[in-house]
């Protein structure tokens, strides 16, 4: 059955074949004055966080966009007021015995908000941190194919490889007859199977007929002694038909078939034969192959999240911890004398006491290094592999002589030497410590399961085919080729209308994930490696084909990580809700999103306390043309990121390069990147093209583990070239810069330290004896002791959420009255915290160590951001540049790699020139600043560009063109060439 894609747009022509439908009575006609709902959401008074009493309206069953420069109140009016407010009236709207279980939200600050629809907020965010959860289960097309699987495929045996069919008694009396001779083993018919419940009447019935024992759960027991099972868990019932002990003569193979009938016929035809210390050998009359018995298909056992279908070894999850011996020696040019051994880098690096003391470690040690000839100065790598081996892996029974004399014993005791490798594991098993379990964690990788090979499921579940694909398989596809196993499906008779409707919700959920630029992704790419734009447009997909009509849908930037390529899907996708009477309102900095929308709201002019305002309003042509719209100057090009004056070369630099040899790792197809040392370089290609597989999962962690001494795991690769030319890496992410509301930019960026020194040294302090931790919020002494220096008391509610009041006895000061009373030029420790940073440089201004740091902060656009702001207040933005700040606050050595990942997230026109400013003085101390973007603005400006594709997926990780942006430019196969030849103005 070869299925039409678009067949589910042609749903009407099918139903006008059919039998004339009945005719709907006709609707009463509607006097325009009955319509009771607003054609818009109107906002009045919104004062949430930065905002200034404002007043909006935002036209309903449109597209609307909301910009503004980093921190202006966009996120405070999406998210803080319109989405915050929608699920609180919906919780309000639910019964008070349901609030106590959800909670109930704060309500917003604002006056009056008028037509708000139903609200769903698509945020960036994690998909889910559950190492189960792959791309597949989270959109549900895991779901539909268990059940496609379970109806439609074919078992075929794993020994033979023929059809599985039926089975019979005498087959099974002659396998069990080659087990083991003298072997203990339990006749059982299984009466429950993974079914909740107490089944009091069927054990009953079972004792009735004379059956004395039986395995509940695992554990065999006598009816006398059954205890009642609990209700609400799922239990394994079998009945002990008789225990024998294999023999080879004709009396047991007699009995042995008696048996085997009446297990036969109890348990409707299956059986299970157990013996101590081996796997169950469960056999079936319905399904059995050489002997070996076929679970009955169900969708159940394609789950690898149920213990019918998951592989016993690893669980379901494909990977086993194991101790690696890369991370137990990393640095294999040292010799274990110099530390290449981390566990013993004690004895001989850090605590030298190798030489001097009397432990049961040295003495080890010194037996090996004499007795079995091991060098300890010669390099890891130079080392026989036997000596290698012996030092992992043990001696097995290669024996030695320790001589140990410590206070309380002497003398010299034989023994094999355990292994390191096993004896991390035994340590990191058995111990009760949380710190050493941690300490030993940092030698485990996940390591594929041997078992399963890791897929996952059981050997006999793999081999249920459908047109020879297993259901791995058909996870292992990225999204666009299943889409095309879906379509291209040929089934013949019951199972092709068996199929049928299952085909259509499978192929019309890939459909959606193609359209929003997602067909790179495996089915069974794990939740957790997602990143946030992708997690958010595979819930925007969700959503597309809910079909719901009338919803407010606020969606944070989800053009995050797409190509311009990949622009358009999404934008097609985003009109379609739309256009099936939806409101989108999208926080949005991407010029060809504001430019396709309907309404776009600025709001600024600046932003923390000098933002907060509707700069502007009204349709993209009314935007270009407001003179008080800084966005508008940026569609009209009026204003626009300058192109460097001249660019870096690498001839320029030195021709320094770090060159990554022989990449290997995901869709990487062997291929070596070379990045120029002292250049602006940008990582450029389509979504899933390799670029975060390139810089994140190699050249950092390899960096890392070089520089830093790391335990980070590095991607399969040959070598990494010119790492000499770099002596410190630094990955400057968008993640918060703390968790709690105690961090904040003072605390991050050091700046609170040469201030603290300062209050310390006031001649009123020093004659009371303050010292510096006197004006520290988180020790006891000089904060306030009644809200342990958060400046706030969390109130328990029962009914209604948390409520989070100023603390009574420092009025949210967080310090007490004494801290307080000292002052420096009328401003308390507590008033410094709430100053700006711009109002902190002029209070400052005598002292170089303090502005110093605060003019970093000026420098990277966060003049606005208090001091004492709460970290967990910070948007992404913000926080990467805090990031950047503190990095540009130290003493720059000018050999220091930079990684940014899509720094441009979050920041308008505005924000992006600031940045760009930033990154330029970097490299022009002297640092290498290596940037993953797809924001053309950056691209531009880069001094190299390594451009990876062409494609996503398996189509993509090879190096299309590299060179200045020029020349990516003219590369006929670079899809980044194509649209950055327009920003260039190459011909």
């Amino acid at each position: 059955m070869k299925r039409d894609p678009s067949a589910s747009t042609h749903i009407p022509e099918a139903i006008e074949t059919e039998a004339p439908l009945v005719p709907l009575s006709p609707l009463p006609e509607c006097r325009e004055s009955q319509i009771k709902e607003l054609d818009r959401i109107i906002v009045r008074g919104a004062k949430e966080h930065n905002l200034k009493n404002i007043d909006v309206e935002i036209p309903k069953k449109r597209l609307v966009v909301i910009t503004g420069v980093s921190g202006s109140g966009k996120s405070s009016l999406a998210f803080d007021t319109l989405f915050a407010e929608g699920q609180r009236r919906y919780v309000e709207s639910l019964s008070s015995y349901a609030r106590q279980f959800i909670g109930q939200m704060e309500k917003p600050r604002y006056e009056t908000i008028r037509g708000l629809s139903p609200t769903i907020a698509i945020e960036q965010k994690a998909a889910s941190k559950n190492p189960r959860s792959t791309v597949g289960t989270i959109t549900e097309i895991y779901d539909y194919l268990r059940v496609l699987f379970a109806r439609v495929g074919t078992q075929y045996c794993y020994k033979c490889g023929k059809k599985v069919g039926r089975g019979h008694a005498q087959a099974m009396v002659s396998q069990i007859m080659e087990l083991p001779r003298e072997s203990k083993i339990l006749i059982l018919a299984p009466i429950v199977e993974n079914r909740k419940g107490e089944h009091r009447e069927r054990l009953e019935e079972l004792r009735k007929d004379g059956y004395a024992r039986v395995r509940v759960d695992g554990v065999v027991q006598d009816f006398e002694n059954i205890q009642s099972l609990a209700k609400n868990k799922k239990h394994h019932i079998e009945v002990v038909i008789d225990r024998l002990v294999v023999k080879p003569d004709g009396k047991f193979e007699e009995r042995l078939t008696d048996s085997v009938e009446s297990a036969l016929k109890l348990g409707n035809g299956q059986l299970i034969v157990h013996m101590v210390g081996r796997e169950d050998l469960k056999m079936s009359e319905a399904r059995s192959c050489c002997g070996i018995a076929y679970p009955e298909l169900t969708p159940q056992i394609f789950s690898f999240n149920s213990p019918l279908g998951m592989c016993q070894d690893c669980n379901g999850i494909g990977t086993l911890l194991a101790m690696d011996p890369d991370k137990v020696v990393p640095n294999k040019t040292l010799s274990i004398r110099q530390g290449a051994v981390v566990p013993w880098k004690n004895y001989f690096i850090k605590n030298p006491r190798f030489q001097n003391d009397n432990s049961w470690g040295k003495g080890q040690l010194l037996a090996m290094e004499e007795q079995w000839g091991i060098d300890f100065d010669k390099p890891w790598k130079d080392l026989p592999i036997k000596h290698r081996d012996l030092i992992l892996y043990g001696s097995r029974t290669k024996q030695m002589t320790v001589n140990w004399n410590s206070a309380k014993i002497q003398g010299e005791f034989t023994r094999t030497h355990e292994g390191l490798i096993h004896t991390l594991m035994r340590r990191y098993r058995n111990t009760q410590s949380e710190h050493q379990k941690k300490y030993y964690a940092n030698f485990m990788t996940a390591s594929t399961c041997p078992t399963c090979e890791g897929k996952r499921l059981k050997n006999e579940i793999l081999h249920v085919l459908i047109n020879e694909k297993s259901i791995i398989d058909v996870t292992a596809m990225t999204v666009k080729e299943a889409y095309g196993f879906a379509n291209g499906l040929e089934l013949d008779g019951n199972k092709r209308l068996i199929a049928n409707e299952l085909l259509k919700e499978i192929s019309d959920r890939l459909g959606f994930l193609v359209n929003v630029g997602l067909d790179y992704l495996s089915l069974d790419r794990s939740g957790p490696t997602l990143s946030g734009g992708e997690s958010q447009r595979i819930r925007l997909a969700s959503q597309v084909g809910s079909e719901l009509t009338g919803v407010l849908y606020i969606l944070d930037e989800p053009s995050i990580g797409l190509h311009q390529r990949d622009n358009i899907k999404l934008l097609s996708t985003l009109k379609h809700l739309r256009d099936i009477g939806n409101t989108l309102l999208i926080v949005e900095h991407d010029q060809e999103t504001m430019e396709e929308s309907d309404w776009i709201v600025d709001i600024g002019p600046g932003a923390g306390h000098l933002g907060g305002k509707i700069v502007a309003q009204g349709t993209p042509e009314q935007i270009r043309n407001n003179p008080a719209s800084v966005t508008g100057k940026f569609l009209t090009g009026k204003e626009s990121i300058a192109l460097p004056g001249k660019r870096r070369t690498p001839k320029a630099s030195g021709n320094k390069w770090i060159i990554i040899k022989g990449a290997k790792e995901n869709n990487l197809k062997n291929l070596t990147a070379k990045v120029p040392v002292g250049l602006l370089s940008a990582v450029t290609g389509v979504s899933g093209a390799g670029k975060s597989t390139l810089v994140n999962q190699i050249l950092y962690p390899a960096l890392a583990v070089k520089l830093n001494g790391s335990q980070m795991s590095v991607g399969k690769h040959k070598e990494i070239a010119g790492l000499s030319h770099i002596n410190k890496v630094i990955n400057i992410d968008q993640k918060p810069i703390g968790r709690t509301p105690r961090s904040n930019p003072a605390t991050y960026t050091k700046v609170f330290d040469p201030i603290r020194d300062l209050f310390a040294l006031l001649p009123e302090s020093r004659s009371r004896g303050y010292k510096k931790g006197r004006y520290s919020f988180n020790v006891k002494g000089g904060r306030c002791e009644a809200c342990n220096g958060d400046g706030y008391i969390k109130v328990e509610m029962h009914f209604l959420a948390d409520v989070f009041v100023p603390c009574e006895v420092c009025a949210g000061k967080r310090f007490n009255k004494a801290t307080l009373e000292i002052r420096y030029k009328d401003h308390s420790i507590a008033d410094v915290l709430g100053l700006s940073v711009v109002q902190a440089r002029e209070l400052f201004k005598n002292h170089l160590k303090i502005t110093h740091i605060l003019d970093t902060l000026i420098d990277v656009g966060l003049s606005y951001v208090k001091l004492g702001q709460a970290a967990t207040t910070l948007s992404g933005g913000e926080a990467q540049r805090i990031k950047l700040a503190r990095e540009l606050a130290k003493r720059d050595t000018g050999d220091t790699l930079y990684i940014l990942d899509e720094p441009t997230t979050g920041l308008h026109f505005q924000d992006v020139r600031m940045l760009l400013a930033v990154l330029q003085r970097l490299t022009d101390a002297g640092n290498t600043v290596v940037i993953i973007e797809h924001n053309l603005d950056v691209i531009k400006t880069a001094d190299w560009v390594i451009d990876i594709g062409p494609e996503g997926g398996s189509n993509g990780g090879e190096i299309v063109a590299a060179g200045s942006p020029e020349k990516i430019a003219k590369n006929e196969r670079s899809h980044t060439g194509r649209y950055l030849k327009e920003v260039l103005d190459v011909s």
